[in-house]
């Protein structure tokens, strides 16, 4: 069942690029940004961490978290993030465990061949931990932009 704007979060407790745990209900409080995408490294993920990346100050203003997650390794997530310089966390999700609850892990097709991977979505989550704006199918560039509109 889809997601929507509108609903409280799905919570989760997953490890990060840091090594640690997060809870995203520990998150309360805050606004959240929760970004799902398919692959660390590959062109389309990497512009839209990097436009994230360049704007990440002005979501830091408003106090917003914004979380990078895909079924990638943490070691994978390290890698990723210290070759761009991401200051924002990466959530692994190697059982795809909230990419199922957040219903984007879906079968895709590419060349005729089906295959099971992350449609690229973004959830902002309001301080009350609900879902306040879904975007689907995301075009990674100019992306970032479009979430920063949402908080503003």
């Amino acid at each position: 069942m889809p997601i929507a704007a509108g609903q409280l979060a799905p919570d989760f407790t997953l490890p990060t690029d840091t090594g640690d745990t997060l809870t995203l209900s520990s998150l309360r409080g805050q606004w959240v940004v929760l970004y799902g995408y398919p692959k660390d490294d590959t062109s389309g993920c990497t512009t839209q961490a990097c436009e994230f990346r360049d704007l990440f100050p002005r979501f830091d203003q408003k106090k917003a978290v914004i979380l990078g997650i895909s079924p990638d390794s943490v070691k994978s997530h390290v890698k990723f993030k210290t070759k761009y310089e991401l200051p924002f966390t990466l959530v692994a999700d190697e059982e795809k465990v909230a990419l199922q609850a957040y219903d984007i892990w879906k079968e895709k097709s590419m060349y005729g061949k089906k295959y099971m991977g992350v449609e690229r979505t973004t959830f902002v989550i309001d301080p009350k931990g609900q879902i306040v704006k879904v975007f689907e199918k995301v075009k990674p560039a100019g992306h970032a932009e479009e979430v920063m509109a949402v908080i503003r």
